[in-house]
This record gives structure tokens, sequence and C-alpha cells, in this order.
């Protein structure tokens, strides 16, 4: 019985750019959307509209962490039900 493999997007900042990583992922058959660091001797290409993507989720969650009673539930403790 053949099994369905379903595409995986793994998309990552340049801190997660690793061979080790990398070649663990490709071995998952996924697809990785990882910049490369300045430093790499072979510099590879990826795909950066899907990145710049990722970056609107982060800006979102960062700016959701400023407003506290959403992202804490800080509302929902025994003495505020009490207060």
């Amino acid at each position: 019985m053949k099994e369905d493999i379903k595409s995986t997007t793994v998309i990552g900042d340049k801190g997660y750019d690793s061979k080790k990583f990398r070649d663990h992922l490709d071995d998952k058959q996924c697809k990785v959307v990882i910049p490369p660091r300045r430093n790499r001797k072979v510099q590879y290409e990826y795909d950066k509209h899907i990145y710049i993507e990722r970056h609107v989720i982060e800006c979102f969650f960062g700016k959701l962490k400023h407003f506290r009673r959403v992202f804490s539930r800080f509302d929902k403790t025994k003495s505020s039900y009490q207060a």
C-alpha cells in the first residue's frame, strides 16, 4: 500500500541554517524556506515570497503580545472574578 506524502514546507530564520538540519528536512521530503547566513561559502536560493509571509505572521504575534490580556488571559483568574 502506497502512502500519500503531503508536501510540507518548513519556514525558519537564519538561525536554523545548518547543513545537518537542512539534510534532515530533505530526508523527510520537506520544502525548506530558510535564508542562508551571510558567511556561508555556498549561497543558495529560497522562496522569498513565502519567507516574507512568515515575517508578517511574526510581526502579528509581536503586536499581539503588547495586549497582555489577550495572549496570557489574565482575566480568567479566580481573583479577577472575585474583584
